[in-house]
């Protein structure tokens, strides 16, 4: 346990050293919820969906924990290039409390991102429509956040360097975003479209942080819980036999 912590810690320092990493990644973010929210906003209204910063935020906050997360355990990738994987891997720890350190970190590291982004929605004028229900939010938070950072790890062990990094994120997270139903309503679309956002796991967190947050969802909140949790262990799992077979 107390390599676990050591882990989760490093990650959290790291985090929270650089500065700069955290203002940019807030840059997107601001930018979907800003020039979306407020852009978009009359159109949303005229379909019949009311206020589209209220309906956009939550997918916002999701997309913030997602990137978050990913890049964590694409982070593997760097540690590996710069030497700092293989001090890790050969000291006296077992890899399976390595990877699992550094999946929580990572997933801590998601969600303080994920909160800074819920800060800058309520200055933009978003408001929850259930504040008991904030905590229940966060709750599903951060499930997204292990059950990308348990991704990101899987990924960032099977991958040797970082020319693949490109192509994770335009066939893989960016999808991953976009049929999640962070921008638009899942009810409402075509067959196809339907099965296909049915297989995103973010869909549910998504779907999962606007029943909370708004009231509103596509899926039973309980239904998104048991995927997020589902998935969750089917990755954590891969990522465990991904972390242990990398070699030094």
């Amino acid at each position: 346990m107390s390599a676990i912590y050591i882990l989760w810690l490093r990650e959290l320092k790291r985090y929270v050293r650089s500065h700069a990493q955290i203002v940019a990644s807030l840059g997107q973010p601001m930018l979907y919820l800003l020039v979306l929210g407020f852009g978009l906003s009359p159109v949303f209204k005229r379909a019949g969906y009311g206020d589209y910063l209220q309906f956009v935020a939550p997918g916002v906050i999701g997309m913030s924990v997602l990137f978050s997360s990913i890049f964590s355990g694409l982070g593997l990738l760097w540690d590996r290039q710069f030497g700092f994987l293989k001090e890790t891997l050969v000291a006296p720890v077992s890899r399976l409390q390595i990877m699992i350190g550094r999946t929580l970190g990572g997933a801590t590291v998601a969600v303080i991102q994920g909160l800074l982004v819920t800060v800058i929605s309520m200055i933009a004028g978003f408001r929850p429509a259930h504040l008991i229900n904030v905590p229940l939010a966060l709750g599903f938070m951060v499930a997204i956040a292990i059950v990308f950072s348990a991704l990101g790890v899987a990924i960032g062990s099977s991958l040797q360097d970082m020319q693949g990094f490109q192509l994770i994120m335009n066939f893989l997270v960016m999808p991953i975003y976009f049929l999640s139903g962070a921008m638009f309503p899942l009810v409402g679309l075509g067959p196809v479209l339907t099965f296909v956002t049915h297989l995103d796991p973010l869909a549910y967190g998504i779907d999962g942080m606007r029943a909370m947050l708004l009231g509103q969802s596509a899926f039973n909140p309980l239904v998104d819980l048991a995927v997020l949790a589902a998935v969750g262990a089917v990755l954590l799992a891969v990522g465990a036999y991904r972390f242990s077979k990398i070699e030094i």
